[in-house]
């Protein structure tokens, strides 16, 4: 099924349509879930949710705007951010106080995370789980998942400019997170 002829099943409510927007949406679907909402439980339920909501608003859809495949990239994390705040699960992230992380180099951010060995690998999966999950989600989509910044953009309801700020502050971060795990 093409794009166009998905959305047109989608909008007859056609459970062929909404099955195949599973099968081929629903792992991005449940990874951009699971990095922010990490307890499987709840990412399973917010998972559900997503396509809930993009069945049921399929006429929302705008092609012109973005691709199908971003629209419901967008709804998931959207999703995903509306669970978090609702529930308020208690847990403490990393919280740079003297804004230390502003202080480090462009050169020191790169030497710290760009080594690929499995021992900083390990440091930054370590870390990440320190960030908040807007952050987290984030970093993923940029450095495991190779989005480009309008993508991210897109994605998340920002604009390029303001990820590319956003993702320099949150390396940063990760990286005084590392070397405090380091010490």
């Amino acid at each position: 099924m093409t794009e166009t002829e998905l959305i047109e099943g989608l909008s007859r409510q056609d459970s062929k349509a909404q099955q195949q927007t599973i099968d081929r949406y629903g792992g991005e679907v449940f990874a951009l879930v699971v990095r922010l909402v990490t307890v499987a439980e709840n990412a399973e339920e917010v998972y559900q949710d997503v396509f809930v909501k993009v069945f049921r608003n399929i006429g929302q859809y705008d092609a012109d705007r973005s691709s199908l495949r971003t629209w419901i990239l967008r709804i998931a994390y959207n999703e995903a951010i509306s669970f978090l705040r609702r529930k308020r699960l208690p847990v403490v992230y990393f919280e740079d106080r003297g804004h230390e992380a502003d202080k480090l180099s462009d050169a020191e951010v790169d030497e710290t995370l760009g080594n690929v060995s499995t021992e900083t690998v390990q440091l930054i999966r370590a870390a990440l789980k320190h960030l908040p999950p807007e952050e987290r989600a984030l970093i993923t989509m940029f450095y495991y998942e190779e989005r480009s910044l309008k993508e991210i953009a897109d994605i998340t309801g920002s604009i390029p400019t303001t990820i590319a700020s956003r993702l320099c502050r949150t390396r940063k971060k990760l990286c005084r997170i590392i070397k405090m795990l380091q010490s």
